[in-house]
């Protein structure tokens, strides 16, 4: 698909074009790294009672996979940027692949740092999935319904986030008579590494048709100086994308981190298997539904940007109440959290690489970067809920929610060198 089309073209060509087959692997990779990310949250409240840790020290878990995705950021933007989308996205599952087999040996090893080592290397893989798939589906046809696209295939994101805490709550928590009690964490991560290598041949035997980002050539038709790093600093817009990106997964990791331990702290008859039901079909079942309407009804209707605001603002409300200890009324305020959430990701995304032009992987690269708060702020609301209590701990979402308010509003509009003011969406 070529700029010379028109975007009523864009539209009507895309699945004739070469691009089905290509954005449905693409596609398939939000769900592979939703049930990556899903098992932490079950991993986080079995390690406090297998050894016996505080929750800020399990937060130890999200440290260090986060940490992973700060750390590999720019070196996956640089992979991309060399190499291409589909060797990029090859390399990435290999490297899941990897960390999801060395679980194995690390249920001998048995000690804590074992396994954050095999969350690390999970960590590096998936953030060049990540840094490819959402710039990829958002240049993937015109650039008017990026945000409805990259929305829509993060909704299978949220079938990972289901799957995760469903089956990894079924055998990561299975009462066995191994002798190993840390036998029960391999089969998950088993079974998706060997997805993950099929995935991986499945990308290797696909054919990628080249794809060209708004901008990347000039009038003349000749390719475009791909920019410093620091002329991100330009666009505005894109700076306060990742500040909004840093906190979103913030608030979004603490909320999943602790979960399990907030409904079994309200609600004292609740089993950790049963809480992981809640996760999965309850918190992770809205989230799921939220991407998907947002991407497909919503988003058709109204701007991203006011969506992103509104659902901002019923979080600001379900984590006041979550923090006020209403027992029930609490626990379906704390769910609920996942349906509002559940476009952020995306349309921040979305909205912060919109006008970057050449420039789109580097900024795709430092959005991604961004997700390294999740690997900060868990551990505070850790050290909150082992000094207090938990239910105080989710006053950090809450702050982290609130500045997703302004950005929705104001923060997302375009202002640079390149682009004087942007319409709004």
């Amino acid at each position: 698909m070529t700029n010379d089309l028109t975007a009523g073209e864009n539209k009507n060509r895309f699945v004739f074009k070469g691009f089905l087959i290509p954005f449905i692997l693409v596609t398939s990779l939000f769900f592979l790294w939703g049930f990556a990310h899903g098992c932490l949250d079950v991993l986080n409240k079995h390690f406090q009672e297998l050894l016996h840790m505080s929750k800020a020290r399990s937060a130890f878990v999200q440290f260090v996979f986060y940490g992973g995705y700060f750390l590999m950021a720019i070196p996956a933007g640089l992979l991309m940027q060399k190499f291409g989308y589909k060797k990029g996205i090859i390399f990435g599952l290999l490297l899941f692949a990897t960390g999801a087999f060395l679980m194995l040996p690390a249920t001998l090893i048995q000690t804590f740092g074992s396994f954050l080592f095999c969350l690390f290397v999970i960590a590096c893989g998936l953030t060049c999935l990540e840094t490819a798939a959402n710039p990829y589906t958002t240049v993937l046809g015109p650039s008017e319904s990026g945000a409805r696209r990259i929305n829509f295939s993060q909704s299978f994101n949220g079938l990972g986030w289901i799957a995760g805490p469903l089956v990894g709550g079924m055998l990561i928590f299975s009462v066995n008579g191994n002798s190993n009690k840390f036998a029960s964490i391999a089969l998950p991560y088993l079974l998706i590494g060997t997805l993950v290598l099929i995935v991986a041949f499945l990308f290797w035997r696909a054919k990628f048709p080249a794809v060209k980002e708004e901008s990347d050539l000039s009038d003349s038709g000749v390719a475009k100086s791909e920019g410093r790093l620091t002329d991100l600093l330009k666009h505005p817009h894109f700076v306060l994308a990742v500040i909004a990106q840093f906190l979103y997964v913030a608030a979004q990791t603490g909320v999943n981190s602790f979960f399990i331990n907030y409904v079994t702290e309200e609600i004292p008859s609740m089993t950790n298997q049963h809480a992981a039901q809640i996760l999965g079909f309850g918190g992770m079942g809205l989230f799921w539904l939220g991407r998907f309407t947002g991407s497909t009804l919503l988003m058709r209707v109204i701007r991203p940007n006011r969506l992103l605001a509104f659902y901002a603002i019923m979080n600001v409300i379900t984590m006041a109440l979550v923090v006020a200890g209403l027992g029930w009324i609490s626990v379906v305020a704390l769910f609920s959290t996942y349906f509002f959430m559940s476009v952020m990701f995306p349309t921040i995304f979305a909205l912060g690489i919109d006008g970057l032009g050449p420039l789109t992987k580097k900024g795709s690269s430092i959005l991604v970067m961004s997700i390294v708060g999740g690997a900060i702020f868990p551990m505070i609301m850790g050290w909150i809920a082992d000094v207090s209590t938990m239910a105080l701990g989710f006053i950090v979402p809450l702050v982290c929610f609130g500045y997703i308010v302004f950005f929705g509003l104001k923060g997302y509009k375009a202002t640079s060198a390149n682009k004087a003011l942007q319409t709004e969406i």
